[in-house]
C-alpha cells in the first residue's frame, strides 16, 4: 500500500492550536444590541478610514446634517421600510443612509440621487452602482434641509490591493492540480450519493494534488433527514460516504491533500451560523485531510484562495438595486490576454461586491426568505471579512475566489481575482484547477474550467 510522502504542494491555512480552535467554535445566540451596534459602526468607521486615505479627504461629513456646501458621507445602505409594503427589495425610493455613531449619531436618512449623478473610479462600462442593503458606500451631495440627502456623485470604494505573492516564484515548485466540488452531494429524492460516488471515481482517475469539497454533506433540509426516514447514524454514513472515499483516494494518491469545508446546513456541525468553526477532530481520521471553518482563507504554494459555502451570490442578486450613473475617472479591467473585461456582466459585477465591500457575507439584514441559509452573527463579523485571516494574506485580495452557488456555473477573473462558481455537484458540475507558482497576475497563474460529470 503507498505510504503518505511529501505532499505536491505547500498548505497554509486557519491556525489549529487549541486557543485558536476554541476562538472559532464561539458560543452563539449570547448576542446583545450594543454588541451589534457597536460591530457594525466599527465597520463603518474602518471603510471611512480607507476613503479618507485614498480620496486624500480631510474630514467626512454627517448626512443628516444641513450644508450649502457638498460634502463625502460614508455609511450602510439600509432598506425604508416604512415607504414600501411586504417584502419589495431595495429601490430608488426606499433606500436609505445609516451613518456611525461617531460620524452622525447613528442616524438614517433618505438618499435621492441628481439626475446626473456620477460614479467615480468605477470599472469602466459598468455604467452604474449597485446598492444592497448593508452595503458600505462613499457619497458626495448635501443634505439641503429637504429631510434627504442629494446624492451628486458615488465614490467607488477602495480595491483591495493584490496577493504580494503575485511576483514570487516558489523553489522546485511545479504546476498542481486541484478539484472542486460544492454540495448538495445527493438529490432530494435519495441519500445513495450517486453524484458524489461519480465524482470520486473521477478524483481517483486524475489524482489531483488538492480537492476540495464544500457546502453541505448530509443536508439538515434534506426530505429524508427532516422526516427522520434515515436509520444509520449520520455521523456514521458522513464517515463512510466521505472520510472512507477520501482516505481511499489518499491511499492511491499518497502526495495529495483533501480540504473539507462545512455548512450552517450540515446535519454533522454543532455549530449552526455564520461564520462557521470546522467539523470536529472526531472526524480527522488523516493528516492530509483538513478541516477546515467557514468561510475560510488559505494558501497552496502561495496561491492565496478564499473560500465560503454560503450561497451569496444567489442572496446578492435577490437583493441588489442598480442605480444607473455617468463615470468620472473610471478605471479598466484585464481579463487574460490582455483584453478588457465584459464590465457589465452580471457575475462579475456580483463577485465584485464581495471584493470591494471586503467581506464574505456584506448582506445586513440577510434577506428573510434566506435567512435560515446564512444564520448571521454579527458580533463575530471579523471572521468573515475578505481580507481576514491569520496568515500572510491578511488584508490582501485573494488570488481565488470559491462561491458555491444554485446560480449557473461560472469561471470569472475579476480585477485580480479568479472567481469560481463550480455550482452544485447535483447538477453535475464541479471545476478543476491548474496552478502555476510564477510570477504574473492570477489569471496567467491559475486556469479554471467547469466540467461535466461525465
Amino acid at each position: 500500500m503507498p505510504v503518505a510522502g511529501p505532499s505536491k504542494v505547500v498548505f497554509v491555512g486557519p491556525k489549529i492550536d487549541e486557543e485558536s480552535r476554541k476562538r472559532r467554535a464561539y458560543r452563539y445566540m449570547y448576542e446583545t444590541a450594543a454588541d451589534r451596534s457597536r460591530v457594525l459602526d466599527n465597520r463603518i468607521d474602518e471603510f471611512g478610514e480607507w476613503v479618507k486615505e485614498h480620496y486624500n479627504i480631510e474630514e467626512l461629513g454627517d448626512p443628516s446634517a444641513n450644508t450649502e456646501e457638498e460634502v463625502v458621507v460614508v455609511g450602510r445602505v439600509t432598506h425604508d421600510s416604512e415607504t414600501s409594503s411586504g417584502s419589495v427589495k431595495l429601490n430608488e425610493a426606499s433606500v436609505t443612509l445609516e451613518s456611525s455613531r461617531q460620524m452622525g449619531s447613528g442616524g438614517r436618512v433618505p438618499l435621492r440621487f441628481d439626475p446626473s449623478v456620477k460614479v467615480r473610479q468605477g470599472v469602466k462600462g459598468v455604467g452604474g452602482i449597485g446598492l444592497f442593503p448593508g452595503a458600505i458606500v462613499a457619497l458626495r451631495g448635501k443634505n439641503g434641509g429637504g429631510g434627504w440627502f442629494l446624492v451628486t456623485e458615488v465614490l467607488s470604494l477602495p480595491p483591495m490591493e493584490s496577493s504580494p505573492n503575485n511576483g514570487m516564484k516558489m523553489e522546485d515548485s511545479e504546476p498542481f492540480s486541484m478539484h472542486v466540488a460544492c454540495g448538495p452531494f445527493t438529490p432530494d429524492a435519495d441519500l445513495k450519493f450517486k453524484p458524489w460516488h461519480r465524482l470520486v471515481s473521477k478524483i481517483k482517475a486524475d489524482r489531483p494534488a488538492v480537492v476540495l469539497l464544500a457546502r453541505p454533506f448530509i443536508d439538515v433540509t434534506h426530505p429524508a433527514v427532516k422526516s427522520g426516514e434515515v436509520d444509520t447514524d449520520l455521523a456514521d454514513m458522513f464517515r463512510e460516504t466521505f472520510i472512507s472515499n477520501m482516505q481511499d483516494f489518499l491511499s492511491s494518491s499518497p502526495d495529495s491533500i483533501v480540504l473539507i469545508v462545512p455548512s450552517v446546513r450540515d446535519v454533522i456541525s454543532d455549530h449552526a451560523v455564520f461564520p462557521q468553526c470546522e467539523l470536529g477532530p472526531e472526524y480527522a481520521a488523516d493528516p492530509r485531510i483538513h478541516l477546515l471553518p467557514n468561510p475560510c482563507r488559505f494558501s497552496l504554494n502561495g496561491i492565496s484562495f478564499a473560500v465560503s459555502s454560503v450561497d451569496v451570490i444567489f442572496h446578492l442578486r435577490k437583493e441588489e438595486f442598480f442605480k444607473r450613473a455617468g463615470e468620472v475617472d473610471s478605471i479598466s479591467s484585464l481579463v487574460a490576454g490582455g483584453a478588457g473585461v465584459q464590465a457589465n456582466d452580471a457575475m462579475t459585477t456580483t463577485c465584485r461586491h464581495l471584493l470591494q465591500q471586503r467581506n464574505f457575507y456584506p448582506i445586513f439584514p440577510a434577506p428573510l426568505d434566506l435567512a435560515h441559509e446564512v444564520n448571521l452573527d454579527i458580533t463575530h463579523l471579523k471572521d468573515i471579512e475578505l481580507g481576514g485571516g491569520e496568515n500572510d494574506d491578511v488584508g490582501y485580495a485573494p488570488d481565488v475566489l470559491v462561491v458555491s452557488s444554485r446560480l449557473k456555473h461560472f469561471s470569472k477573473v475579476v480585477d485580480s481575482t479568479v472567481a469560481i462558481n463550480p455550482s452544485f455537484l447535483t447538477k453535475g458540475t464541479f471545476a478543476v484547477l491548474t496552478c502555476w507558482s510564477s510570477p504574473g497576475p492570477v489569471h496567467n497563474r491559475v486556469k479554471a474550467e467547469v466540467q461535466k460529470l461525465d
